[in-house]
C-alpha cells in the first residue's frame, strides 16, 4: 500500500487517474449529501477523515510501496455508504498527500487501491449478509463488521500483491513471502478494531451508522 510514483510504469498511473475519476464522479453526484445537514451526522464523517488521516501516517515498512498500516474503510462504508465512504477515503488519502505520506502522481491508484478496493469488498460482504444469514445484532456486527473489515483488508492486500506482481515492481515469490503474509495480521486488527468501533456506535450514537436499522436488528429479536 501506499504505492510510490516511481514504482509502476507510467501507462498505470493514468489508468489509474481514469479509473479513480469514473468512480468518484458518479460517487459524487449520487451521495446522499443531504445526510450531512442532520444533526451530527456532518461532524461525524469529518471526524471520521480526520481520524483516518492520523491512521494511514502510522504505518511501517521498509521497501517502497510495501508499507502497512489500518484502513478503516469498512467502518466508514458501515458509517456513511459507499459513495460518502469513497469520497472520504479520498480526502483522506490527499491529505496524507499534502502530508507527504503519499506522492501526488501515485494519488489516484492509492485511493483506487486502499479505497476503492476495500470499499467494493464492504458492499459486497453486507450484501451477502442481509441476503443470505439473520437480521440480527451479534449478525450485523460479526459478518458486516468484523468478517467484512478483515476480508476488506485481505482482498486489499492480494490486490496489491497482484499489482506489484504484474507491473513487475516485485517478484511474486518475494510478495508471497515476505508481504502478502502481513495482511493475516493486518486483517485481524482490522477485524477486531471495526468491531469494537461498530459495536460502540450502534449503541451509543446508532444515527451515525448508515447501515444499522433498529427495526431489522432489534425489534423483535
Amino acid at each position: 500500500m501506499n504505492l510510490t510514483a516511481d514504482l509502476l510504469p507510467q501507462p498505470w498511473y493514468w489508468a489509474a487517474l481514469a479509473a479513480a475519476v469514473a468512480l468518484l464522479a458518479p460517487a459524487a453526484l449520487t451521495a446522499p449529501w443531504r445526510r450531512l445537514t442532520e444533526g451530527s451526522f456532518s461532524h461525524a464523517w469529518l471526524g471520521t477523515i480526520v481520524c483516518l488521516l492520523l491512521l494511514w501516517t502510522l504505518r511501517t515498512g521498509i521497501y517502497p510501496g510495501l508499507g502497512l498500516h489500518l484502513l478503516g474503510a469498512t467502518a466508514c462504508t458501515l458509517m456513511f455508504g459507499p459513495q460518502l465512504a469513497l469520497i472520504a477515503l479520498a480526502l483522506v488519502a490527499t491529505g496524507a498527500t499534502l502530508a507527504g505520506s503519499i506522492q501526488a502522481w501515485s494519488l489516484p491508484i492509492n485511493i483506487l487501491l486502499m479505497g476503492a478496493v476495500p470499499v467494493g469488498v464492504t458492499v459486497l460482504a453486507s450484501g451477502a449478509a442481509r441476503r443470505w444469514l439473520p437480521s440480527h445484532f451479534f449478525v450485523y456486527i460479526f459478518a458486516n463488521a468484523f468478517f467484512g473489515a478483515a476480508l476488506a483488508m485481505f482482498v486489499t492486500g492480494l490486490a496489491a500483491t497482484a499489482l506489484l506482481s504484474a507491473t513487475g515492481a516485485y517478484s511474486l515469490d518475494f510478495l508471497r513471502s515476505d508481504y502478502l503474509p502481513w495482511f493475516l495480521f493486518l486483517s485481524w486488527a482490522e477485524a477486531f478494531s471495526t468491531g469494537a468501533a461498530l459495536t460502540l456506535l450502534v449503541v451509543y450514537r446508532p444515527q451515525w451508522v448508515a447501515s444499522f436499522d433498529d427495526a431489522r436488528y432489534l425489534v423483535g429479536k
